[in-house]
């Protein structure tokens, strides 16, 4: 899938090859002032000792008996390389030439902040600057679906609890979904204090439901109580002494969560969620 950055108002395409993060050449040559090409770069003879020396230490097949033939004859006049010429000739990785709709020339980050350096100072340093704010968000939304997904996981633990004990083999599709809604609102009352139900009438604006807005507390919360009310269902408790006792698991629970510095420093989640 491909990524974009802007950089000097310059839209530059990142794309996951061979699940690495490549950044486009050809979209940042873009902002360099006149008529040049990657192939210019590519004559230089400090462009060529760099790739040398970058494949060479992350590349245990590339091939150095062309790369020094090829260095051989960097920056003379008659010296000319494509950037498939080069990855053919030395089996080089840190480059790659693609065609279709993202066709161009793309480079392993390291090479692309060089290939900067080349454009301009300036341009590297915000190369890099918006290239690391990429990473940071992209973490930060690594961080908020593992907090979804852990929930999610719970729930299918504790719907499979409920399907064994509670729902018996003559129900209708619409009954089951009901008994899964009650338990599913139990979990809400326990924790939240509402139903879904209740919580929509009370926040008709706003998207999504209100696990959606809880916070990294609330969730891992949530998490604790799904697991507690499978072990529950299993043992044969019924719904009122249930939310009883998930209900003071939730207020110990959250006290301890809200006063835990090591629980403050993760992650917030999104006030809304991602489409």
């Amino acid at each position: 899938m491909a990524k974009k950055l802007t950089v000097n108002d310059t839209d530059i395409t990142i794309l996951s090859l061979d699940e690495k993060d490549y950044i486009s050449l050809t979209d940042m040559i873009k902002a360099k002032d006149g008529e040049f090409f990657v192939a210019d770069w590519l004559r230089n003879r400090n462009t060529i000792e760099f790739l040398g020396i970058w494949e060479q230490i992350h590349n245990p097949t590339f091939n150095y008996g062309e790369f020094t033939l090829i260095k051989s004859q960097a920056g003379l006049n008659s010296y000319r390389l494509s950037v498939k010429e080069w990855v053919e000739q030395t089996n080089a990785i840190g480059l790659k030439a693609t065609a279709g709709r993202y066709g161009g020339t793309y480079a392993y980050k390291d090479i692309a902040f060089e290939f900067g350096m080349w454009i301009s100072p300036q341009f590297k340093i915000y190369l890099i600057k918006e290239f690391d704010r990429l990473k940071e968000e992209e973490q930060a939304q690594l961080g908020w679906d593992i907090k979804r997904n852990l929930a999610k996981i719970n729930y299918r633990v504790h719907t499979g609890a409920v399907a064994k004990n509670l729902i018996p083999p003559e129900l209708t599709a619409k009954q089951r979904s009901f008994v899964y809604a009650d338990e599913a609102d139990m979990l809400n009352m326990a924790l939240f204090g509402n139903t879904a139900k209740e919580w929509r009438d009370k926040n008709p604006k706003l998207k999504g439901n209100m696990r959606d807005y809880a916070n990294v507390s609330q969730l891992v919360c949530l998490s604790n109580l799904e697991s507690l009310n499978a072990v529950f269902i299993n043992e044969g408790m019924p719904q009122e002494e249930r939310l009883s006792k998930l209900n003071a698991v939730a207020i110990n629970q959250m006290r301890i969560l809200v006063e835990d510095d090591g629980v403050k420093k993760l992650p917030k989640a999104k006030e809304k969620p991602q489409k």
